[in-house]
């Protein structure tokens, strides 16, 4: 075993908050508060969340039990009794991270997608907005709980492009949160697409404020399977599906110009691996060598966008990691567990940082490690 590589410390850049049942009616209005999403008993017997009619899920994606065992082949344990406390609490978490030697957490929500985007599912706009700004304070209690280790990343209200850039700066100044997560594909909503200069105000806020922009998997439109498979089987071919949609995103991040209009701004592609990476990066060269005249008027090379300001993390990947850092470099991959969900790493998060790591230099170590997340998300290193 490497030691040194076993004693540094380490920046998750991907786990989930499981949202407490009384997450959003403790905070509504009064006007709002039956209308507020809420924990309901299915006739089995299970939980899940619902707006009136309208299910949104189970309580949380969390796979790990309260006796610190992993439960295989669910997308969530079924009720709020049965998950690991450090899914949901604080306290809890900071103890689990201890065990299992993560000094700090990015944190991301579960109930209203990954982006807020179960939210375009409701009509009522008034609910839709306090279900954003209920989150984002309750993130803010957790960030401030936290012990400056836990940093969950804002939803915005990405339906209304003033009241986005309204709650960005409330969430930074008020809150004090990192950094917002956002869909990818906001034209499925009848939205401009993210290169469009409706969205100017949005990347400009956030480039002046160091604010990184995560496309977390699953934040647009969730594709779909072939009839007639198991429904192990779809979950497995959707989430592996998930990964090409942010292939896309980055793909037209590069080609767009948007990168040129905001040279400074970060955008980071979660929960989506890097393996795919040199090859959609090696695509794009070629393709503009062979297709775009003087580079379609874009000022940099695919390559060169990628290295400014596009970063990437990873968990599982065995096989290639060590060919994809050698080609990606450092400065723009970090490191991940996905903490509760299925595929989370646990119990075996230190294994799988010395199987993709040993070995290699120590500079590398640490800047997938910690730096540079630190630098993404403009936190402290961890020393």
């Amino acid at each position: 075993m490497d030691t040194e590589l076993a004693a540094m410390p380490v920046i998750d850049i991907d786990t989930h908050y499981t949202e407490p049942r009384d997450l959003w009616t403790s905070r509504a209005p009064q006007k709002l508060r039956d209308k507020a999403p809420r924990v309901e008993e299915t006739k089995e017997g299970n939980e899940q969340w619902v707006i009136g009619d309208l299910v949104l899920g189970p309580p949380g994606f969390c796979v790990i039990r309260k006796d610190g065992q992993k439960t295989y082949g669910v997308i969530s344990l079924p009720r709020f009794e049965d998950m690991a406390v450090a899914s949901m609490q604080a306290d809890a978490r900071l103890r689990y991270m201890d065990e299992f030697g993560l000094h700090t957490q990015i944190l991301y929500p579960n109930t209203l997608g990954f982006a807020g985007n179960q939210m375009m599912k409701i009509e009522d706009v008034e609910l839709r907005n306090f279900c954003i700004t209920g989150y984002n304070d309750a993130m803010g209690d957790l960030q401030h709980s936290g012990q400056k280790r836990l940093y969950p990343q804002a939803l915005l209200p990405f339906w209304d492009i003033d009241l986005c850039v309204q709650e960005l700066k409330r969430c930074h100044d008020r809150l004090g949160l990192t950094g917002f997560t956002m869909t990818d594909s906001p034209e499925s909503w009848g939205l401009p697409s993210l290169n469009n200069k409706h969205w100017d105000p949005l990347w400009a806020e956030a480039q002046e404020r160091g604010m990184p922009v995560n496309f977390h998997i699953g934040s647009g439109v969730i594709p779909t399977a072939w009839e007639g498979m198991e429904q192990s089987s779809v979950f497995a071919a959707l989430s592996t599906m998930l990964f090409m949609n942010n292939m896309k995103c980055l793909t037209q991040l590069i080609f767009s110009g948007l990168l040129d209009r905001f040279p400074s701004l970060k955008f980071v592609s979660v929960e989506s691996g890097i393996g795919w990476i040199p090859f959609m990066l090696e695509a794009c060269e070629y393709q503009m060598d062979q297709n775009m005249v003087n580079r379609g008027g874009l000022k940099l090379r695919p390559r060169e966008y990628f290295k400014r300001q596009l970063y990437a993390s990873y968990w599982f990947e065995n096989a290639n990691t060590r060919n994809s850092l050698e080609q990606l470099g450092g400065d723009n991959v970090m490191f991940e567990t996905d903490f509760p969900h299925p595929t989370c790493l646990y119990p075996g998060v230190r294994e799988q940082i010395q199987t993709s790591l040993a070995g290699l230099d120590r500079s590398l170590q640490r800047k997938v490690l910690y730096e540079t997340a630190a630098k993404v998300y403009n936190l402290p290193l961890p020393l």
